[in-house]
C-alpha cells in the first residue's frame, strides 16, 4: 500500500498535539511512541458496553471512546483525519470522530423507513461521506450522501442496484462507487433474520459517484445464487477484491472470494476443499495490503485468516486465529484481530469487533 494511504505514528502524534499526549497514562503513552502504526477497531467491554478504541501494532491500546450502541465497519478519512463508525445492521446512527478519539464527536442518523448496513467510504477529497443503507420500505439498497463541510447533513441518496446492500468503496479517482449487495432481504420488524434465502439476489456493482446512473452490475448465476457478496477492497490498477458468506448446504464448496475491475467479468479464486472448510463457508473481513500485494481474508466462523497475492490469487499463508475477526495492512502482512480480544501479539479484555482499520 502507498505510504501516503497510511497515518503513521509521527503524523498520528503530530494530529493528537500534546493536550491529547499529555492526558495519556504513562503506560500508554510508551506504547504510542514506540507504536510503527495506529489501529482501530469496535469493541465490547467487559461491563457489555461498545466503544471504539485505537491500539499499536503490537495489539496495546493507546485511546478510547464510547459508543451509543454497537458498531460494525469504520471508514477513515485520508484528507481530513476523520473516522466514522456506522451501526451494526438494523442500527441507524453512525459517530463521526477525529482519529485521535478526542471530542467533540458528530452523531448523525438514517431518515425514517433506512438503517445502516455498518459500512461506508470518505470520498477522497474528504467532502462526502457515503454509507450503505437499506430502504426497508422497498426492499431495496441504496446508498445515503451526507456533506462532510455541512455537519454531516444527508443531502441525498444515490441507488445500489441491488438489495441487502452491505460493503462499499470509493475508487482512487473519486468517481465510481463500488457496492456488495449481498442479496440478502431483511426489515427491522424481523430483527437480523434473513427473510429470502431461497430468492437471494448477490451482485456486485459500480456506479457513477456523481450521476448515480449504473456503469456495471455483476449478479451471480443461478448455481451461485446463496453466495452472498459481503465485503470489498480495493487493489493497484482498479482491481477490486471481494469476499463472500455462503448460505447454502455444508456439503457444497462454492468459491469464497475474487477479483474484477471495471469492463472486466469476475474471476472467483478456486479455493482448495480444505481451506474452503476451513473458512467455514464464511469470510467476515477483507484487506489489501497494496504495498506487500496480499489480499487478507478472515473467518471467524472457521477461526481462519488466510492471505492470497493479490496479484495471482496464490495462496500465500494460512493461519488458525480462534474467532478471527477484523483484518488490515500491517508492515510486511496482514495483520488481524479476534473476538476473543487478541490483536497481534496483545490479548487485551475488549472483545474487538468484525473490523479493523489502519489509521
Amino acid at each position: 500500500m502507498a505510504r501516503s494511504a497510511l497515518i503513521d505514528r509521527r503524523s498520528f502524534m503530530a494530529a493528537a498535539g500534546a493536550a491529547f499526549l499529555s492526558a495519556l497514562p504513562d503506560r500508554q503513552l510508551m506504547a504510542l511512541t514506540r507504536a510503527d502504526a495506529v489501529y482501530a477497531a469496535g469493541f465490547r467491554a467487559p461491563d457489555g458496553s461498545y466503544g471504539i478504541a485505537t491500539a499499536t501494532e503490537r495489539g496495546e491500546i493507546v485511546a478510547r471512546i464510547a459508543l451509543p450502541a454497537r458498531a460494525h465497519g469504520l471508514a477513515t478519512c485520508q484528507a481530513t483525519g476523520r473516522c466514522a463508525a456506522f451501526a451494526r445492521r438494523p442500527g441507524t446512527f453512525a459517530m463521526i470522530f477525529d482519529a485521535v478519539l478526542a471530542k467533540p464527536v458528530t452523531i448523525i442518523h438514517t431518515p425514517p423507513e433506512r438503517h445502516f448496513y455498518g459500512h461506508g467510504k470518505f470520498s477522497p477529497d474528504g467532502h462526502l461521506l457515503y454509507a450503505s443503507e437499506n430502504h426497508f420500505a422497498e426492499n431495496r439498497g441504496v446508498i445515503g450522501v451526507y456533506d462532510a463541510r455541512n455537519d454531516f447533513a444527508r443531502i441525498g441518496e444515490l441507488d445500489a442496484y441491488g438489495i441487502g446492500t452491505h460493503d462499499m468503496s470509493v475508487s482512487d479517482d473519486g468517481t465510481r462507487l463500488i457496492i456488495a449487495n449481498g442479496g440478502i432481504a431483511t426489515h427491522p420488524d424481523f430483527g437480523r433474520t434473513k427473510l429470502n434465502l431461497d430468492e437471494m439476489q448477490p451482485s456486485l456493482v459500480l456506479v457513477d459517484a456523481q450521476s448515480g446512473a449504473l456503469v456495471q452490475k455483476h449478479s451471480l448465476p443461478p448455481a451461485l445464487s446463496r453466495l452472498s457478496t459481503r465485503h470489498i477492497d480495493l487493489a493497484d490498477k482498479g482491481r477490486i477484491w471481494f469476499a463472500c458468506q455462503y448460505e447454502g448446504s455444508r456439503n457444497d464448496h462454492p468459491p469464497l472470494t475474487g477479483y474484477f475491475a471495471e469492463g472486466d467479468d469476475i474471476q472467483f479464486i478456486d479455493l482448495p476443499e480444505p481451506v474452503t472448510e476451513a473458512l467455514g463457508h464464511y469470510i467476515g473481513a477483507i484487506a489489501v495490503n497494496r504495498r506487500e500485494n496480499i489480499v487478507g481474508l478472515a473467518s471467524p466462523k472457521g477461526g481462519t485468516l488466510l492471505l492470497l497475492n493479490s496479484r495471482t490469487g496464490a495462496i500465500i499463508g494460512q493461519r488458525k486465529i480462534q474467532d478471527a475477526a477484523g483484518v488490515a495492512p500491517a508492515t510486511g502482512t496482514i495483520a488481524a484481530s479476534s473476538y476473543g480480544g487478541l490483536l497481534a501479539q496483545t490479548i487485551s479484555p475488549l472483545a474487538w469487533d468484525q473490523h479493523l482499520v489502519r489509521l
